[in-house]
């Protein structure tokens, strides 16, 4: 088939011994965490989590340099559990979720230009310019579930410099992940290669330029990136 201009790349992912990773969507829940809620002014006890996207073309890889985004004076990290979906449909039921329908799983970034957020929410207007900019969604190669087995309890972690910021347990999440995907699936329809970027535990905090954070968890291939 002819097109007006050639077409952009796949975006993908390593994931071990298996081919890459095709990436189709990003979806992303938040305020998953209790303690990040209420650090977030939210109540856990009422306020559900909830979710919004990033492109595919956010996805920076692993031991990359992020370039510092414009437009903002406070960049903030957010360690996360993703989950790789290889096969879709809508209504998931929920106990079919960890063996039929995730591929694996990896350690991703949220990254946030805050200041934007912020003044987005005291307008009403959407995050998409506090979420998902370039570079806004760096992740590690996927760890097969057949060799992680199902996650649903582990450390996670950040670090910036070596200083930690950020450290809870996946276990501690208020939607887990064959809940998230099946309310994900009663919304829209879940396709292969979609990835889940789950939430992030309290303790977020600007980096500045030449910062190198390391994120983290339990069983999986740690994510580096240097903010240049």
């Amino acid at each position: 088939m002819n097109y007006a201009f050639p077409p952009a790349p796949v975006v993908t992912l390593d994931a071990m011994s298996s081919e890459p990773f095709p990436v189709r969507r990003i979806f992303c829940v938040g305020r998953n965490y209790p303690d990040h809620a209420r650090e977030m002014g939210a109540d856990p006890e009422r306020d559900e989590p909830f979710f919004f996207m990033k492109p595919p073309g956010a996805i920076l890889q692993n031991n990359s340099i992020l370039p510092y985004p414009t437009h903002t004076e406070n960049l903030q990290p957010e360690v996360e559990l993703v989950v790789a979906l290889h096969k879709g449909g809508k209504n998931i039921p929920v106990d079919k979720v960890d063996y039929d329908y995730v591929f694996g799983y990896a350690v991703g970034l949220d990254m946030t230009r805050r200041d934007l957020q912020q003044a987005a929410k005291e307008k009403g207007q959407p995050w998409d310019m506090a979420k998902a900019f370039d570079h806004s969604a760096p992740c590690t190669a996927i760890t097969p579930e057949f060799y992680s087995g199902a996650i649903s309890r582990g450390k996670i972690e950040l670090k910036v410099n070596g200083e930690i910021r950020q450290s809870g347990d996946v276990g501690d999440m208020i939607l887990k992940i064959p809940q998230m995907v099946n309310t994900l699936s009663n919304l829209v329809e879940l396709f292969p290669g979609d990835l889940i970027f789950t939430g992030t535990p309290a303790g977020i905090a600007p980096v500045v330029k030449g910062d190198v954070i390391e994120a983290t968890v339990a069983g999986l291939e740690p994510l580096i990136i240097t903010i240049g």
